[in-house]
């Protein structure tokens, strides 16, 4: 909780410092509906740097709802190759989908409406609404909270929604109704660029120093309080690189749970021996010629951290029915087979690039 703080005097050092130091953003330049929603769903829990080119290619490829709609799911998944949570690209297809059923394929330009799409919640419905619509309602995001939290000393755990909840109430009381989509903008800037989470803000470079609560009472390593995740499950796999000449083995994951649908290099559960490796290989009526272990690595998803070890196995030849197994050149798993990052260590002995890698050349 907090004492008694008039929110208001906030919002024109706000303004003013964004309208000097907003960054030149792609998704900035022409802030309309679909631009905005893109942007916002790439960019939870991914740098901005790292979302760059990702938000270029893929608006580049899918210019509009229609064509998010329509795409290919193998298409769709990897143009979102490397950015993580795959299951957001999923949900905007399923959104777009049902905007060009029920809105001629145009967002609705309608907070409460956006809220009833696949995969937007206040959030994301907040920053379509102000920032392309002008309407003014909140967007309340992790920057937001830090912000919002330091400057009026705020201990609340910001991961109880009621705290949340509490502060969009708060903001907007105070959002100004010709200016909706700069105000909340200018929060996650400040959160982003000067407020910075970990105890380490830029102050004197911030518009609330002069009144900014956590700085008053040096509380600032203190705030945001956020109650601790629970820890994750760590979980050893073996990866194995299985190829013929220039062929590699790749397997498609199920359609649900954990990077459903996605393509991955074979893995087992559990640490297996070189001879267990080796055995895997004949149950699936190949003929190992070699065999060698690979470096260990680690991935570390939401709730779940994988531990790896990996060998490399070369064998006799590629022809034959493997079940869901699948041989692929390099080149064409590059171009088309949506990898996870999870896998990344392992790819680079293939010299095959995920993401943003394979981008590197041409820019």
């Amino acid at each position: 909780m907090r004492e008694p703080f008039d929110l208001k005097i906030i919002v024109e050092p706000l303004l003013q410092w964004f309208a000097g130091h907003a960054r030149s953003l792609p998704w900035r330049q022409r802030p309309e509906p679909y631009r905005v929603w893109v942007s916002e769903i790439m960019l939870q829990q991914t740098r901005v740097e790292a979302v760059k080119p990702y938000y270029e290619r893929f608006m580049s490829a899918l210019p509009d709802v229609k064509s998010l709609a329509e795409c290919p799911e193998e298409e769709l998944l990897k143009l979102w190759e490397g950015l993580g949570y795959y299951n957001r690209v999923r949900n905007m297809q399923c959104a777009a989908q049902q905007v060009c059923t029920e809105y001629g394929g145009q967002l609705p330009a309608d907070y409460e409406a956006l809220q009833k799409l696949k995969g937007i919640g206040h959030y994301t419905a907040g920053a379509i609404a102000s920032i392309a619509y002008g309407i003014a309602v909140p967007a309340v995001d992790g920057n937001v909270l830090r912000v919002i939290s330091r400057v009026t000393a705020d201990d609340g755990d910001i991961m109880k929604q009621k705290v949340r909840v509490a502060m969009e109430n708060d903001l907007t009381e105070i959002i100004p109704a010709d200016a909706a989509g700069a105000f909340n903008q200018a929060l996650m800037e400040l959160g982003a660029t000067v407020c910075l989470p970990n105890g380490e803000p830029l102050c004197e470079e911030c518009p609330w120093r002069s009144f900014c609560r956590a700085r008053q009472q040096g509380r600032i390593g203190e705030l945001p309080v956020k109650s601790r995740a629970k820890p994750r499950k760590v979980e050893e796999r073996t990866v194995l690189i299985i190829r013929a000449e220039d062929k590699v083995m790749l397997r498609r994951r199920p359609p649900r749970g954990l990077l459903a649908g996605l393509y991955e290099l074979p893995n087992l559960s559990g640490h297996l021996t070189m001879e267990e490796a080796v055995e895997y290989a004949k149950e699936q009526g190949l003929h190992p010629l070699r065999i060698c272990p690979l470096r260990e690595a680690k991935h570390i998803f939401s709730h779940i951290e994988w531990r790896m070890i990996g060998y490399s196995i070369i064998i006799d030849e590629t022809e034959g029915d493997y079940g869901d197994l699948l041989f692929v050149s390099v080149e064409e798993t590059e171009a088309r087979y949506p990898i996870p990052a999870a896998f990344s260590a392992y790819a680079q002995y293939l010299k095959l690039r995920l993401g943003n890698e394979k981008y590197k050349d041409l820019r």
